[in-house]
């Protein structure tokens, strides 16, 4: 056992370090968990979380600092060796191989044999057993996993750790893409995973789900490990001061809003209608696939339908350059497939919308290109090394916000954002909730804003206006002063 760490944790990481070049990644950080315990692990985007578990996975060989598991030096070359020494990931963006079947998937590189030839029985039988033992005996170990949802392939991810006996399992931000009701069913399952004796690390930037599955926390930022907690010790304002290093008086602005005019006017047939006005921040909610994205897709022209918008004084036609040209713009949910072009760098990104504003005769100046980018980079805190950096090699949170800095250089009227601030951090979300304050209040040509989320708290601190997206049907608009979160969801689950 290495000298100093304590055999009674299951897993200790103590004075971690980590540098890419010049630029240290992780500068000391410590973090411990023990059998049956969850371990909460919170930062901004940047602080050093991926990082540190991607040293733990073995994916990245550490510069310094020790690690042990059950009181053994633990020093992982690579990922496969880290699972056989019984550390497991639950990424955000699961790792399965969708062609292949749920038991396949499971014992993937664990195949039991007979002789030289697969044993087909047995593997389906040793699979049924592990989703059993889980809970979800109702999964078809012979489906193809790419036909499951997505909740159900995070059953099958967790099963695979399970059974190549890991003792520790890490899980990124894995309510991410679940609908409320999966949601609940994960909490259970990492409640009987830790019942079960399992270590378990869980990132999350949602302080409440922190709460209700952390034992204690550990804070980082800026790579260091700043402080460990007891998590019903710590207050949610504590804890958003030592992730960003200042205090966070207000997560939503309490600026009033003053609502004029309507600026949009849209309605689809057979989905419903509605009004956005100018000074007013109007939301969607509704459980996944209840049709919210569709709806502003449609809005904006991305999807053929004979939706009827209106915006100001035009009604526009099918197709979205007219909506940009009209000074509409769209944040969407899926920024790594529609939202971004990942191969080209952050300026060529924010700055695509406004190319004819940053030149003459057809050509682009590049200094005007990169002032305007190097403007929203420090207006948003986009973290990055120059306005330059290919954007697919930004961390998820920053790549939101350079696709929401790229409405701000268009100068959009009605900006569209669907889950806006999903991936980001809470010191992130309260900028992004600041700058929407700031457009909807400016005094001059106040905007509106139409936003999807998921996250009820979310908009009923920032939204003047809710409706419920319900099986393709857009129910009637209130006043959040009229409605409770707990009224959102039974009209939301309503049969």
């Amino acid at each position: 056992m290495v000298a100093g760490l304590s055999s009674e944790q299951r897993l200790e990481m103590r004075a971690i370090r980590k540098s890419f070049g010049a630029q240290a990644a992780l500068d000391g950080v410590s973090l411990s968990v023990a059998p049956g315990e969850v371990h909460a692990l919170v930062g901004e985007n940047g602080a050093g979380k991926s990082t540190l578990m991607k040293v733990l996975s073995g994916a990245h060989q550490p510069d310094g600092g020790e690690m042990t598991l059950d009181g053994r030096p633990y020093a992982p070359a690579d990922p496969h060796e880290a699972r056989r020494r019984g550390v497991g990931m639950i990424y955000q963006e699961l790792s399965i191989a969708p062609h292949l079947t749920v038991a396949e998937n499971i014992f993937l590189g664990l195949e039991p044999r007979r002789g030289l030839l697969l044993d087909c029985a047995a593997l389906r039988a040793r699979a049924a057993d592990t989703l059993r033992g889980l809970g979800h005996a109702g999964i078809d170990v012979d489906a193809a996993a790419g036909t499951l949802s997505i909740s159900q392939q995070q059953i099958v991810e967790i099963a695979r750790s399970l059974a190549m006996g890991c003792r520790v399992i890490v899980f990124d931000e894995p309510t991410s893409s679940l609908a409320q009701e999966d949601v609940a069913q994960l909490f259970k399952l990492i409640d009987s995973l830790a019942a079960r004796g399992l270590a378990i690390i869980y990132i999350s930037h949602f302080l409440e789900e922190v709460r209700r599955l952390s034992s204690r926390l550990t804070v980082l930022r800026d790579g260091r490990s700043v402080a460990t907690h007891r998590t019903t010790e710590v207050t949610d304002a504590q804890i958003v001061t030592e992730m960003v290093g200042r205090s966070v008086a207000e997560l939503y602005p309490r600026t009033p809003h003053r609502p004029g005019e309507a600026l949009l006017a849209a309605e689809i047939p057979g989905r419903g209608a509605l009004t956005v006005r100018r000074g007013e921040v109007v939301g969607l909610c509704g459980l996944v696939g209840a049709g919210r994205t569709e709806f502003l897709r449609a809005l904006f022209g991305l999807d053929r339908t004979a939706a009827s918008v209106r915006v100001g004084a035009f009604t526009l036609p099918a197709g979205t350059r007219v909506r940009w040209l009209r000074h509409v713009g769209m944040v969407s949910e899926n920024r790594k497939e529609e939202g971004l072009a990942l191969a080209l760098g952050i300026a060529d990104n924010v700055c695509l919308p406004s190319l004819r504003q940053l030149g003459r005769g057809g050509f682009i100046s590049p200094a005007q290109r990169s002032a305007h980018t190097t403007r929203w980079i420090e207006d948003l805190g986009i973290r990055c090394q120059d306005p330059d950096q290919p954007i697919g090699r930004l961390s998820g949170g920053n790549q939101q916000k350079a696709a929401f800095a790229r409405l701000l250089e268009a100068d959009c009227d009605l900006l569209l954002l669907d889950e806006p601030t999903r991936g980001i951090d809470i010191a992130a979300k309260a900028k992004i909730y600041q700058v929407i304050d700031r457009l909807v209040t400016d005094p001059v040509r106040p905007r509106a804003v139409l936003m999807v989320s998921s996250y009820l708290p979310e908009l009923l601190g920032v939204c003047d206006r809710i409706a419920v997206v319900r099986r393709g049907q857009l129910g009637p608009l209130r006043a959040v002063a009229d409605i409770s979160s707990e009224a959102l969801m039974r009209e939301a689950t309503l049969s």
